[in-house]
């Protein structure tokens, strides 16, 4: 009898909870119960399946493929996008936008210091995604990616970091100076620039990093800002195993860094300071960008990941 009772009480305040949205703590003024009589009450009728709760998911969500790219990589977050053609990069892109965007101005914090790749189409895209937000974080956006290119070009990396410090109503803080240098020499003499080492300096610092990850082949954004090696360094590059880059630092399949004298001539943040960052969000979609992206995640140079379905359901096969 007393079982009887309980139950009773269970399908009773199960009732008054979940179809008619009273509160903990009115059920228990109403039925002159503890607000923790009432709690364990609700928690026992789950367990006694008197409550069964679904979630069913509109169109076009992806929930369990987000969640088993997070088990199968050890990330904080994965996001999955449709995109209406899984072989038009335009498409991908604006997807991509769209939840990055959402994704950034949810969950930026006060006083992060972002640190923003240049020349990456997906950020681009992110960036003409985003609306201003609310409230003011006391942020700093800085480069980390030289952003200095081609000034014929009609994108400007110095534009995509001004807007997107404007977006947030923090500080924008340019590198001045080319993504990829012609040689060694000229590096030396770049990083002696004031200026640069400043920016260069604050690396460490960041706290949330924004990125896309490349195939080897370069995008047209980054071809045409003239941060970009040549087809026969890019050959030597393949040959060492490269598949992928973020900020032009090269891994291979394995997400193991590519070791080459072109290190030397790229001005950004390395892989090494890359994974000591709290937050890394890569976004990055399209087939041809699979291995790239595979390459990143098991290296763990991201470890937040918005992509689109047909890639997601390719990472976890």
């Amino acid at each position: 009898m007393a079982l009887v009772e309980e139950l009773r009480l269970m399908a009773k305040t199960a009732r008054l909870y979940y179809e008619r949205g009273m509160s903990q703590a009115e059920i228990a003024t109403q039925l002159d119960l503890s607000q923790a009589t009432v709690s364990r009450l609700l928690k026992k009728a789950l367990d006694q399946k008197i409550v069964q709760i679904s979630v069913t998911l509109p169109s076009g969500f992806h929930a369990d493929l987000e969640e088993e790219l997070q088990k199968k990589y050890n990330l904080k977050e994965a996001i999955v996008v449709d995109a209406s053609s899984d072989d038009d990069d335009d498409q991908i892109q604006r997807a991509l936008g769209i939840a990055g965007a959402f994704y950034l101005q949810s969950t930026l914090k006060q006083r992060e210091i972002i640190g923003l790749s240049s020349w990456s189409a997906s950020l681009l895209a992110t960036v003409n995604a985003m609306r201003p937000l609310q409230h003011p974080i006391d942020a700093q956006v800085l480069q980390i990616l030289g952003g200095i290119g081609n000034p014929g070009t009609g994108f400007h990396a110095n534009q995509l970091t001004e807007r997107f410090a404007r977006l947030v109503h923090g500080h924008a803080i340019f590198l001045p100076a080319p993504g990829v240098v012609g040689s060694e020499e000229t590096l030396q003499v770049m990083l002696q620039d004031q200026f640069v080492s400043e920016v260069l300096a604050m690396f460490d610092q960041v706290t949330l990093a924004l990125v896309g990850i490349g195939d080897v082949e370069p995008s047209k954004l980054l071809s045409s800002s003239g941060n970009r090696f040549s087809s026969e360094e890019l050959g030597m590059l393949r040959a060492k195993g490269a598949v992928g880059d973020i900020c032009l630092r090269f891994f291979d399949k394995d997400g193991v860094p590519v070791e080459s004298f072109l290190n030397n001539r790229v001005i950004g943040m390395s892989l090494a300071q890359l994974r000591k960052v709290k937050r890394t969000i890569g976004i990055a979609g399209g087939k041809r960008k699979l291995t790239a992206i595979r390459g990143a995640l098991v290296g763990g140079w991201v470890n937040v990941l918005i992509t689109d379905r047909i890639v997601a359901e390719a990472l976890v096969k």
